[in-house]
């Protein structure tokens, strides 16, 4: 066995055990089965069949060595709804295992499920069309859990909690305005992404009654839904059928769906399912078979390694294919060699080209991974159709992730200008942005303007108001309101592609949580009381997405075109700055000034001209004319955007 493992990585290894078949796991037909596990140090394995996905006793079926390191078996009959596993003997020990492949489970993933996919379709899935996306840059992603969107006991969801309450039509909080899926719509982002929604490990779906909390970043089978957001998480086809209705749901309101991917680690390391099948081949360890913990979770998946990579585009490509999956959000997507990453690319343009894929461009600890070879930020020009979030701009924005008390420039620092020039461009190269300057990448890092996620605040670490609270104790409502504004219209108004966290268009709280991933609902849930209550933020950023999605000059497509079309402008102090925007393709506004004040006085600013129509200021934002600048200069108030188009254009595209 040590022999093997010391080998894994040889050429003779692959010749040998490199399987390249579509048949992994279970291939289901009505007359009967097929099952195929990849295990090459096995010495033995067998197929244990169940009725049942806990507490019975099962079948034992031996299976038989076959192609590269695979082992094989065929079982008559009809078996959709047999669960099964893997019992696997190395050097004398024998363990059951989950099938790496399996597509679905019993209640807490501790046995597979034979599962006919076609009865699981909702009506009309086959039919089903995917909202048009012409360019990634017309993106503008909206991030939420499944639990937090819709438990709140104001939210006016039956399935609260639930796949399912995510496609109840009409749900509306006492206030009578719009919640769950209908303030999707009403607010009018393109794609939806959901926190991982594949199975994981540390909420007990067994506990409807007394039910436990977590984000999910433990994965445990990587092609099974998660079964706490399904009405019977005992019954394996439950589950797939409730996340295709509310994916169906989501798709007939036009919205695209991406899914948040964690393949990057595992919850369990040595007793993991992977690590029983074949031992030592799943994770990056060292000489002495210790776990290197680069995800810093316990281990990190050597991605680099041919079944590993396998595994993960496998995986990918079924959740595209078979619950049309829109886009993918890869966690610690540095902890992924560039290959890895760019194979998943080619495979899912030959699906659909369409589909979104970026990540965190980073890692969560020290991993053996070479750094020229990570998924990371500063290789990002090497992942060409992949985008990574750009830190750079979420910490200019608003401050220091982790320095809670540290602001950015929304909240008072000085010498951001630099910074959110560079996240305005999309981190692209541009001849005006000093990229020595800006605060972690002395460089311009995006290739094109669709590889950078731009956003102030996700799941992690604190909301965006919290994060301003923090900032500034004592504050006074208006003047943090007036910060939030800012920050959301900065991300929503970049070049690039936005990114909001649920809740974040009503000043989401979670109370100073800066980690709450098993905080509970107290914590985490969306409180749709808030919406009545920040109504008027919530109009403003819903204004500011209708300005996006009606204007191609906000989500240009090329750096070239960043570079010709916008042009930043002369400020009269720090804490400020100001672009034009010139013909920008496809926009009939000819000429668009945009000017943020992050000052805690009104500045004037010189504009290029002297006839106006302003569609931001400080209040309100949209595709309508707030006011008349008649000369060429504008006073900005504090704490502010303004946008301002030149009038002849705009009229010209109103008629008048």
């Amino acid at each position: 066995m040590q022999a093997v493992q010391l080998s894994f990585s040889s050429p003779g290894f692959a010749e040998k055990y490199h399987y390249n078949g579509d048949d992994l796991g279970v291939t289901y037909r009505p007359e009967g089965c097929s099952f195929r596990v990849w295990a090459p140090t096995a010495e033995n394995v067998i197929l244990i069949t169940y009725p049942t996905g806990h507490d019975s006793a099962g079948e034992y079926h031996p299976m038989q060595k076959s192609d590269l390191g695979t082992w094989h078996l065929e079982l008559p009959g009809d078996l959709h709804g047999t669960y099964y596993n893997y019992l696997v003997t190395i050097d004398g020990i024998s363990a059951e295992a989950v099938d790496p492949y399996a597509k679905a489970c019993g209640v807490n993933g501790m046995r597979g499920m034979v599962v006919d996919l076609e009865r699981t379709n909702p009506e009309g899935w086959h039919q089903l069309k995917t909202p048009p996306l012409v360019h990634f840059t017309d993106a503008i992603i909206y991030e939420l859990h499944i639990r937090d969107f819709t438990i709140d006991q104001n939210s006016g969801v039956t399935n609260k909690g639930k796949y399912l309450g995510l496609t109840e039509h009409g749900t509306y909080s006492p206030q009578k305005l719009a919640t769950g899926l209908y303030h999707l719509k009403e607010l009018g982002v393109t794609h939806v992404q959901l926190m991982p929604v594949f199975d994981f490990f540390t909420v007990d779906e067994s506990k409807s009654a007394n039910p436990e909390y977590n984000w999910g970043y433990d994965p445990q089978n990587f092609n099974v839904p998660e079964g706490s957001y399904s009405t019977d998480p005992y019954n394996g086809a439950v589950r797939i059928r409730e996340l295709k209705q509310m994916i169906k749901a989501l798709k007939e309101q036009g919205l695209r769906v991406i899914m948040d991917v964690v393949y990057n680690h595992t919850y369990l390391s040595r007793d993991s399912h992977l690590n029983i099948i074949v031992p030592g081949y799943y994770y990056r360890q060292d000489a002495h078979g210790n776990f290197h913990n680069g995800s810093g979770c316990g281990n990190e998946l050597a991605t680099e390694r041919f079944m590993v990579r396998k595994l993960i585009v496998d995986s990918v490509c079924y959740w595209a294919r078979e619950y049309k999956i829109d886009g993918f959000r890869f966690d610690l997507m540095g902890l992924f060699d560039i290959a890895t990453i760019n194979e998943i690319r080619s495979r899912l343009n030959e699906i659909d080209p369409g589909i979104i894929m970026f990540g965190e461009g980073w890692v969560g600890g020290h991993s053996p991974l070479p750094d020229c070879q990570k998924a990371i930020k500063g290789n990002v020009r090497q992942l060409p159709g992949t985008g990574v979030f750009n830190d750079d701009f979420r910490d200019a924005i608003k401050g220091h992730v982790f320095f809670h008390e540290q602001p950015g420039f929304v909240n008072g620092a000085t010498g951001m200008e630099e910074s959110i020039k560079c996240g305005i461009v999309a981190a692209t190269d541009h001849d005006q942005v000093d990229y020595s300057q800006v605060l972690y990448s002395h460089f311009a890092w995006a290739a094109e303007p669709a590889q950078s996620i731009n956003y102030n605040s996700s799941h992690d670490n604190l909301t965006l108001w919290d994060k301003l609270q923090k900032t500034h104790p004592g504050e006074n409502q208006e003047t943090l309101v007036a910060m939030h504004k800012l920050a959301l219209a900065i991300v929503l108004t970049s070049q690039g592609i936005p990114f909001l966290h649920s809740g974040s268009e009503f000043l989401r709280t979670k109370h100073g949580n800066h980690n709450s991933y098993n905080a509970g609902d107290r914590i985490n849930k969306i409180d749709w009381q808030r919406k009545a209550r920040y109504f008027h933020v919530f109009r403003y950023v819903q204004g500011l997405i209708l300005l996006r999605k009606s204007h191609p000059a906000f989500r240009m497509r090329t750096a070239a075109e960043i570079r010709e079309q916008l042009r930043f402008l002369p400020m009269p102090a720090g804490h400020m700055v100001g672009y034009t925007i010139t013909d920008a393709e496809g926009d009939p506004w000819r000429q668009i000034v945009t000017i943020f004040n992050a000052n805690q006085i009104p500045k004037t600013v010189s504009l290029p001209g002297d006839n106006w129509v302003v569609v931001v200021n400080k209040e309100q934002a949209g595709v309508l004319p707030l006011e008349m600048v008649n000369v060429p200069y504008v006073t900005v108030p504090a704490l502010s955007a303004y946008i301002l188009v030149d009038a002849a254009s705009f009229e010209e595209e109103n008629g008048q």
